[in-house]
């Protein structure tokens, strides 16, 4: 049995055991199970994979950027990005051989490519943590400048009390990457004006759980184009499979 999982904490948020679950059902695959690891240390990540014979791990928050340290290897972009959100992990004697990658990127950027248009070149980014830094990356790619947003004062960023009109008027994408609104406590949301909000903005919330978070629902309210995180989740898991299974990384 080939055996895979999550970790991070805490996960009682988290769609991926679901969505690995009914995929291998859906596509009859009868070899694999995908559990949620629930870690309280990150120090543990070796016993935990030796005591659970692991071949691939997803992560999420609070450990993106800290299980880096634990890492035999990191792909390129991952360390471009500073965070790791898929570790692919292969026998080497007694000790596994961990690699770390960054599928968030993917997911970030098919999500974002159906909507965009050449109009759109200015983007804020709600969030400074793992997922923050890809999205980021993606928005250096797509070449459209950012600004980040931080509840604390920190160097090449501003805090919410810094969103002025002017910042949110000649931002046309709005991304959260912080859990604010993620089950269980759903009625939480970035604090801007989302009066300064319309039509021509589009907001991305990276939270799936709940779908339309309070966030996207501000938005919706406001006319505004509205993605959800589950499309992201969808990719960036199809794209830790491929990791997991590809014998030429």
């Amino acid at each position: 049995m080939r055996r895979f999982g999550l970790i991070g904490f805490p996960l009682g948020h988290s769609f991926s055991k679901r969505y690995f679950s009914e995929k291998f059902l859906r596509e009859n695959i009868r070899d694999c199970t995908y559990n949620n690891f629930p870690l309280s240390d990150i120090s543990r990540l070796t016993d935990l994979i030796i005591e659970n014979d692991l071949e691939g791990l997803n992560v999420t928050i609070p450990y993106k950027y800290s299980v880096m340290q634990f890492l035999d290897r990191i792909d390129h972009e991952a360390l471009e990005v500073g965070a790791v959100n898929v570790i692919r992990i292969n026998k080497s004697g007694d000790k596994p051989f961990l690699t770390g990658f960054n599928s968030d990127i993917t997911g970030i950027m098919e999500t974002l490519k159906p909507v965009l248009n050449p109009e759109i070149t200015r983007a804020i980014v709600l969030g400074t943590g793992g997922s923050s830094k890809a999205v980021c990356h993606v928005l250096k790619k797509l070449k459209i400048q950012y600004t980040l947003i931080s509840r604390e004062k920190k160097p090449w960023t501003l805090t919410y009390p810094d969103l002025d009109p002017a910042i949110i008027g000649a931002s046309q994408l709005i991304i959260n990457t912080t859990p604010l609104g993620m089950y269980p406590e759903t009625e939480g949301k970035p604090d801007i004006d989302y009066d300064l909000l319309g039509p021509s903005h589009i907001l991305f919330d990276l939270v799936y759980n709940p779908e339309i978070t309070s966030f996207l629902k501000m938005g919706q309210e406001r006319g505004c184009t509205v993605l959800s995180g589950l499309k992201m989740l969808y990719s960036q898991a199809e794209k830790s499979w491929e990791i997991w299974n590809s014998r030429l990384l």
